[in-house]
């Protein structure tokens, strides 16, 4: 018969010490306390988010440097990982210069519902 493993209760509360400490750590990074700060809601979409979602929270420096910090939080907005995604791309954009504004792009002349109806009564007969 295979014996016990010994249990080393003096690693086991080190490990739990360094787990606590690196909580307090994370604690004072700008995500927490930017939660803390704001309420759960995208900036840019209003979706609102709970505990079971929250990873899909991201925080946003509006400037686009992940540096400044300030302890106001000024520099932040929360918005879900789709709209700070689409907030980057258009920054890129932007930077590059090559994408024409959102103010300047041409008028939609396509509609793709036109047929709709007509659709709907063949998938009826």
């Amino acid at each position: 018969m295979p014996s016990k493993p010994v249990i080393d209760n003096a690693k086991l509360d080190r490990i739990v010490a360094e787990a606590r400490r690196n909580a307090e750590q994370r604690e004072l990074g700008y995500r927490e306390r930017a939660l803390k700060m704001y309420p759960w809601v995208c900036g840019r979409c209003a979706r609102e988010f709970t505990r079971a979602n929250l990873q899909e929270l991201t925080v946003h420096h509006r400037n686009h440097d992940h540096d400044d910090n300030p302890p106001d939080g000024s520099n932040w907005e929360l918005l879900c990982v789709y709209c700070h995604d689409n907030e980057h791309s258009r920054h890129i954009d932007h930077v590059r210069g090559g994408v024409m504004a959102v103010e300047e792009a041409p008028p939609a002349t396509g509609n793709p519902f036109a047929d709709l109806k007509a659709m709907l009564e063949r998938g009826r007969k």
